[in-house]
């Protein structure tokens, strides 16, 4: 049964964005990213599992991603046969992630 490897490629900060929508608490910790990821992390996952310590909010984001991994889907957009790039949808602080299906 396949599993998929997820690993944070970027975490970006819409600092134009935060200055004019956040709330001043906010702003003052937004400037790092995203504080729940590091580039580079990875999680490995398989069916009906949410990865030990991933975001809830980022996992309902890329969830049908995995999912598409899972079942042996692939993005003709992607150089790299089972493997999807994609985002949590913090317009703030989005995170852009990696997924790979792994074969057994």
């Amino acid at each position: 049964m396949a599993k998929c490897k997820i690993t944070v490629l970027k975490k970006v900060v819409n600092q134009a964005i935060i200055d004019e929508y956040a709330v001043d608490d906010f702003k003052q910790k937004s400037g790092q990213g995203c504080d729940l990821f590091q580039v580079g992390q990875e999680f490995m996952v398989g069916w009906d599992e949410v990865p030990k310590g991933f975001c809830p909010w980022a996992w309902a984001d890329i969830q049908r991603d995995v999912v598409s991994m899972l079942l042996g889907g692939n993005a003709h957009w992607i150089k790299l046969e089972g493997t999807m790039i994609t985002c949590c949808t913090d317009g703030f602080r989005p995170v852009v992630f990696k997924v790979e299906r792994i074969e057994d």
